[in-house]
């Protein structure tokens, strides 16, 4: 065990900084013959050990993109909120000077659970938090994500949003053009503008919008939720909400 150790760090001492980034050139790293002699030998008698210290360089380079890449956007969270939440529907306090901002998939599960908690938490900070929700729809995986996604839009387009956003979560398990146009009905929504915005370019680029600001933030599953410099993954416990929010405002 201790020899597979030194294996491993002797490989990733050589790998980490130059592996899985832009590649390494023959003067990458000053080695001396008897050292590149004593690596060869390493790997020769524990090739596992490559696979590690591949591995290790992998998550070390993947874990410094997604800071590099939300590094700004958090800074402009809190610096300009507002361009940060753009059109996105938006409850809670109106100065925008905490916001937890939600990418959510209508079809997802742990979503539908994770939207009780938001409940929870805006029902006791809405004063000091404001909530705005991202489309996040994994249609690979959901296929109906993204109709219901469009749905939603078509609701906001008539101030209705986080009425039709609660009830796609409460009926998850009926997601379809049903239950799309029932809940128009439900909420009385003009139904010609309803259907007309949930097919329209508007809706579209909307969603495509949020969609393209998850991939630049590297944001692949859902939920997930950025409290102003706080990211937060999965469905996770009011307490770890509460615990994100007070490091917020005391670092404020």
């Amino acid at each position: 065990m201790r020899r597979f150790r030194f294996a491993s760090l002797i490989i990733a001492s050589l790998l980490v900084g130059c592996f899985a980034l832009s590649g390494c050139s023959n003067q990458s790293i000053a080695t001396t013959p008897a050292l590149k002699e004593q690596v060869l030998q390493v790997i020769r008698e524990n090739p596992e050990a490559v696979l590690q210290a591949v591995e290790v360089a992998y998550q070390q380079r993947q874990e410094q993109e997604v800071q590099q890449a939300r590094r700004g956007f958090l800074q402009q969270m809190i610096t300009d909120p507002a361009s940060v939440i753009g059109s996105a529907p938006t409850k809670g306090a109106a100065e925008k000077k905490i916001v937890l901002l939600e990418f959510s998939d209508f079809q997802c599960p742990f979503c539908a659970r994770a939207t009780q908690t938001v409940q929870e938490f805006m029902a006791k900070h809405s004063e000091q938090v404001t909530l705005a929700y991202k489309h996040l729809p994994l249609s690979r995986i959901h296929p109906q994500a993204l109709p219901a996604a469009r749905s939603a839009w078509a609701a906001q387009q008539q101030g209705k949003f986080w009425e039709y956003h609660n009830a796609l979560f409460a009926q998850q398990d009926q997601l379809g053009e049903d239950l799309y146009v029932e809940l128009a009905k439900n909420l009385g929504l003009n139904l010609q503008q309803f259907n007309r915005d949930r097919a329209s370019d508007a809706a579209k680029a909307a969603i495509e919008a949020d969609l393209q600001l998850a991939s630049r933030l590297k944001i692949n599953a859902t939920p997930f939720f950025l409290l102003n410099g706080e990211a937060i993954a999965g469905a996770v416990e009011l307490s770890e909400m509460e615990s994100a929010l007070a490091r917020v405002t005391n670092n404020s």
